[in-house]
């Protein structure tokens, strides 16, 4: 069958991005919508499951405009998302609470409880409970706000909201299904002994597709209103980490990555299920048929330049150039980039942001400089513990919106001491990569046809004095973080009651 127009619909943390792709898989419109988080109370994280509808109602709207005769011609549509979080809905589907997101820290002790009275599950569900995750989550609304909970009809993760508004379908992909931590990853099927470990049934989950396959078609009234031809399929899509797999062709055995987005992780592709909890690696199903992979999940990426540069008065890329131009390697200045806690490789939830070594002399650049350096070494510990898995990786490709800077490149590929490529439109990459899943499902080709590496935009080698000095660097970093795990969590539980 001829390969369509197709849609892709990325729903991140941040914003909401979406792309329309012609039949030769190039990108013809883009639009970006920015979403804002709240954060009530310590540890928390919400979005309303409303902003996220009403950015791609905007989104869609804004490709339209673009490119108004291919998107009239659009056959397929695919949705990508942040994963983990916990969308729950009553029996009219409307949202009983904000969705409690991927970066909220809430369920700690949840996790745990979880993590000693069901420890023969990480095996299983592809990694130990940790607050994060969607199962602690509904744990802690179970125990905090049980009203909430015993309403709840329906649980959705945040990119099938998107689809329930388009189709009226209740549907998942295995890709993030596999973040609930109530999926048994080899079975590719929901695991009854971790639903029965947070009390929740089988029915008030979504229905399991795989990526590539039809999850149903955009509402014939919708699809008017919204300028689309009838019959639009709308694919089961993939988690945001999957989907930029599929975006840069990263589906076949030890095929990897590094993803730089609000948050980061390294991926490796697996043709077998291969699990590690011990490792505090994720091991999930891909968002294609008969693949998995093994992942390091830092909760804090590109995020913390934002936030130095926020600090400091500075655009992103005003404070790249400030460190680049006045900084040559690691300075005195050592940064704890965990200003959302840390998932792989602490799996600490009270994790602060932290910068030691501060004096008059400190500048502006200096700063930069050591947010670079932590967010990278961070990075490394993601490798380490890929490693510690027996998971190798002899080069990757770099994605999301980390990818746009060369300079930041230079740093994380002398640090991890592995060649990094960076593709064309690697920033968009799990829209796009949204987009091929919608074209399998409307062509039925097989994934290898459809998801090629994009052309190289460059290669960017480690440098060996960077390397090394990156090396010498790492043990006093290491150790910061051990001195101070304690005092974390004495800080986060002295704290007054809603402060």
């Amino acid at each position: 069958m001829d390969a369509p127009t197709t849609i892709g619909l990325d729903l991140g943390t941040s914003a909401l991005k979406a792309v329309l792709v012609d039949a030769d898989q190039r990108v013809l419109a883009t639009a970006e919508v920015p979403l804002g988080t709240q954060r009530p109370k310590p540890l928390w994280s919400e979005q309303h499951p409303d902003a996220w509808w009403d950015a791609t109602l905007a989104a869609l709207a804004t490709l339209r405009a673009q490119a108004p005769e291919a998107y009239a011609a659009t056959r397929a549509i695919g949705l990508s998302g942040q994963m983990h979080g916990a969308v729950l809905l009553d029996d009219a589907d409307r949202p009983i609470r904000p969705a409690i997101l991927w970066n909220d820290g809430r369920a700690h002790e949840e996790a745990a409880a979880l993590a000693r009275e069901h420890p023969h599950l990480a095996a299983i569900v592809g990694v130990k409970p940790m607050p994060g995750l969607t199962a602690p989550k509904l744990a802690w609304l179970a125990a905090h706000e049980p009203e909430a909970f015993a309403r709840i009809r329906t649980l959705l993760l945040p990119k099938d909201v998107i689809r329930l508004h388009l189709t009226g379908e209740h549907a998942t992909d295995m890709s993030d299904a596999a973040g609930t931590w109530l999926l048994d990853q080899a079975r590719r099927d929901w695991c009854d002994a971790a639903l029965d470990a947070v009390a929740l049934e089988r029915t008030r989950l979504p229905r399991l597709v795989e990526g590539t396959k039809t999850a149903g078609t955009v509402r014939p009234a919708l699809a008017a209103e919204l300028g689309l031809p009838e019959g639009v399929i709308v694919a089961g899509g993939g988690g945001d980490v999957a989907a930029g797999a599929v975006g840069i062709g990263a589906v076949g055995e030890g095929d990897a990555f590094v993803s730089l987005g609000t948050s980061a992780q390294i991926f490796v592709a697996s043709a077998a299920y291969r699990a590690a909890p011990e490792a505090l690696v994720h091991a999930f199903c891909h968002c294609v048929p008969q693949r998995w992979f093994a992942m390091a999940a830092m909760l804090n990426g590109a995020s913390v330049i934002a936030w130095a540069a926020r600090l400091l008065g500075l655009s992103v890329a005003d404070a790249l150039a400030l460190a680049e131009r006045e900084t040559t390697a690691p300075g005195r200045v050592l940064f704890l980039p965990y200003l959302a806690g840390e998932r792989t490789p602490h799996d600490d939830p009270y994790a602060t942001g932290v910068l030691v070594g501060l004096s008059h002399d400190t500048s502006p650049a200096d700063i930069v400089r050591a947010v670079l350096d932590g967010l990278v070494l961070s990075l490394v510990d993601g490798r380490d513990a890929l490693a510690s898995a027996g998971v190798s990786i002899e080069t990757a490709g770099l994605i999301g919106g980390g990818a746009r800077s060369p300079y930041l490149a230079s740093l994380l590929a002398s640090a991890l001491g592995t060649p990094l490529v960076r593709h064309r439109g690697a920033e968009t990459g799990p829209a796009f990569g949204a987009a091929r899943l919608a074209a399998c499902a409307a062509t039925g080709d097989p994934i290898a046809a459809v998801a090629t590496p994009p052309p190289v935009l460059d290669v960017t080698p480690p440098d060996p004095a960077l390397r090394d000095a990156y090396a010498a660097q790492l043990p006093r970093w290491r150790a910061l973080y051990r001195a101070l795990r304690e005092e974390f969590r004495r800080s986060h539980l002295s704290r007054p009651s809603g402060s």
